[in-house]
C-alpha cells in the first residue's frame, strides 16, 4: 500500500441531521444535503450534484489548459453536466450529459478539437471505467 498514489480525498461527517452532512477536502469545507422534495433542507448540493461539479470542472480545466497551450483565443469555457440514473435510461447505464459552451475566436476545427480533448479529462476517464469501492470501519 505504500506505493499507492492518492489523487483525491474527502471526509464527510453527519452529526445527526437527516441528510445535511459536512464535507471537507484539504482546507475546504462544504455542505452536502438533499433538496426539500427528497426530505432534505436544501442547505447544500446533493452528492450527485458534487459528482456533476467534479466532471464539469475537470472538463473545463482540461479544455482551458489545452487551449492555453495552443495559444488559442478561448475566453470562456462553460460546461453544464446533468446526471440520469441507469433505471431511467434505455441503455440501462448511468449517463452524464455534458453541454459545452465555448466563447472566443475559435475556428470550427479548434472547437471540434477542444471537445475531443474534453473527453480525456481525468474525471471523464474515471467515470467511464468500472471502479471498486472498498468500505471498512475503524
Amino acid at each position: 500500500m505504500n506505493n499507492i498514489k492518492i489523487i483525491g480525498s474527502a471526509v464527510a461527517e453527519n452529526s445527526g441531521g437527516i441528510y445535511r452532512t459536512n464535507v471537507s477536502s484539504s482546507n475546504h469545507v462544504y455542505i452536502a444535503d438533499e433538496p426539500t422534495e427528497f426530505g432534505g433542507n436544501g442547505e447544500g448540493p446533493a452528492p450527485t450534484d458534487y459528482l456533476c461539479m467534479a466532471l464539469s470542472s475537470c472538463k473545463a480545466i482540461t479544455m482551458r489548459m489545452y487551449a492555453k497551450r495552443k495559444a488559442w483565443q478561448l475566453k470562456v469555457v462553460k460546461v453544464k453536466t446533468t446526471f440520469v440514473k441507469a433505471d431511467q435510461m434505455p441503455s440501462g447505464k448511468n449517463t452524464f450529459f455534458c453541454v459545452v459552451t465555448l466563447t472566443g475566436e475559435l475556428s470550427e476545427d479548434q472547437v471540434r478539437r477542444i471537445l475531443e480533448i474534453s473527453k480525456v479529462c481525468p474525471i471523464d476517464r474515471l467515470l467511464g471505467k468500472p471502479s471498486d469501492i472498498v468500505t471498512t470501519s475503524e
